[in-house]
Formats: C-alpha cells, sequence, structure tokens
C-alpha cells in the first residue's frame, strides 16, 4: 500500500489544454460560489476560459491531476505591467482545489507552477487579491507566505459585468 507520501508525489502540475476546458468551468465556477456566493453563467466562464487557453498572452491555466491524470485542481495567472518597475506582475487569477484535496499542502504545488514559470518569464512578484470575508481563503495564503500590501482595489463600474 503506497505511503501518504509517496500519494502527494503521485500527484503533479501540467499546463491546462482544452480538453480540460469542462472541468476547469466546473472549478471556476464553484470558486466564485464559494468565495463570494455568486452563480456565474456557465456559457460566460466557458468563453473566458477558452479564449485563454487558445491565446496564453490572456492568461495561462495550469491543472493538478491525481495517479490517473484526473484534474483535482487549477490555477490561473494574468500578467500586469508596471512602468515603475519595467516588469511584469503576476496575479492569481483563480485557484481552486476539489474539498477532498484542501488541507493537504496541495495548493503549494499549483502555487509552485505559477512561480516557476513567473520566474522563466522574470516576473517581478506574485499577488492575488481575496474577497475579505474569505476568511479560509485569507488562512491559506497567509500560511503560503502571501502578505497584506497597503492597497485598496478600487472599481469603475461600467455597466459590464
Amino acid at each position: 500500500m503506497a505511503t501518504r507520501e509517496e500519494k502527494s508525489n503521485a500527484m503533479k502540475v501540467r499546463r491546462a489544454t482544452l480538453s480540460d476546458l469542462p472541468l476547469l468551468v466546473e472549478f471556476v465556477a464553484e470558486e466564485a460560489r464559494e468565495a463570494e456566493g455568486i452563480n456565474k453563467d456557465l456559457g460566460t466562464l466557458e468563453k473566458g476560459i477558452r479564449t485563454a487557453l487558445e491565446d496564453d498572452s490572456i492568461a495561462i491555466y495550469w491543472v493538478l491531476v491525481d495517479e490517473q491524470d484526473l484534474p483535482v485542481g487549477s490555477v490561473s495567472a494574468v500578467r500586469e505591467w508596471s512602468d515603475w518597475n519595467a516588469g511584469y506582475y503576476w496575479w492569481i487569477q483563480s485557484i481552486y482545489l476539489s474539498p477532498g484535496q484542501r488541507g493537504k499542502r496541495r495548493m503549494s504545488l499549483l502555487l509552485d507552477a505559477v512561480k516557476s514559470e513567473m520566474d522563466r518569464q522574470q516576473g517581478l512578484e506574485l499577488r492575488l487579491y481575496v474577497h475579505e470575508e474569505n476568511r479560509r481563503a485569507l488562512k491559506a495564503y497567509q500560511k503560503a507566505d502571501f502578505v497584506r500590501l497597503p492597497y485598496q482595489i478600487l472599481v469603475l463600474r461600467t455597466g459590464k459585468p
């Protein structure tokens, strides 16, 4: 029988492909429900994720897969140019782990994939935003060494979603 460590080692992160689209839509929809209690339109999610999978200048997706290559989690990242620092900040756009995978240090596998690509592209730092009431996520991100910045996010509504 495989030990817990061997099972963890069998997990791997790979770049997402179009064949992962249905599960990515499911993961992002569930993330929205858990993080903010909202139900996103699945057609819109599919369009947005498909567009990024077809053009990684928009966003990059990775999936965490188990021993059978079945996705059990995902992460996506986008880049933001900084004229102040002449480089890109990388932002976690979405991150999701199936409930059975939580609390097992699986998030670090997803974050390592993003950090590795960010380092390869000489990114400045990895950032994310999290809903202030999503205490569970805040705790997980703090465990992963994310720290608060002295900024607030403001928005000017345009009438579009």
